[in-house]
């Protein structure tokens, strides 16, 4: 498969990108690079990033992304083409600080949105802008609403509440 085929596909799967119509789709493949990783590799973490300002938006392959919060630490998989990592780099600009790292498990292949390259959409295709933007929302809100899901039902067994367990 080409690499313009798999940033079709991957983005035709993704949920960030479907409010985005054919032509909007291609637009935006044309601001995205598709590089290959071996794993291991550290995509993102402290002090040394490799790709610093981009979204990443995986195609194929796994990644892990843990960040410490408050000393504990979090891990969340990237398994499913469509999934993303460098959502606060991506949307914070140089003021985002960089606390978490993103490493390639499996050989892997990714779709990079460098920031600078979806901001130049925004004289040509401001729609795309907005939607991807729309669609990056609803990703971390989706996020956040799996992570309270978790947590409420870790503190279910570990109370013994509400008579499941």
């Amino acid at each position: 498969m080409s690499n313009e085929e798999l940033i079709m596909q991957t983005l035709r799967s993704a949920s960030i990108t479907e409010e985005l119509r054919d032509a909007e789709l291609t637009a935006l493949a044309q601001a995205i690079t598709v590089r290959e990783y071996k794993a291991g590799t550290y995509l993102i973490q402290p002090g040394n990033s490799v790709e610093k300002d981009s979204l990443l938006i995986l195609a194929s392959g796994e990644a892990e992304v843990t960040a410490s919060i408050n000393g504990e630490t979090a891990t969340m998989k990237l398994t499913e083409p469509g999934d993303l990592a460098g959502i606060i780099t991506f949307v914070g600009g140089n003021l985002a600080q960089i606390s978490a790292t993103v490493q390639v498990k499996q050989d892997s292949k990714v779709l990079l949105l460098e920031r600078a390259r979806f901001e130049s959409l925004l004289n040509s295709q401001p729609a795309v802008v907005y939607y991807v933007m729309r669609g990056i929302v609803r990703y971390v809100h989706g996020l956040v609403r799996r992570m309270n899901a978790q947590s409420q039902e870790m503190s279910n067994y570990l109370y013994h509440m509400h008579g499941r367990y």
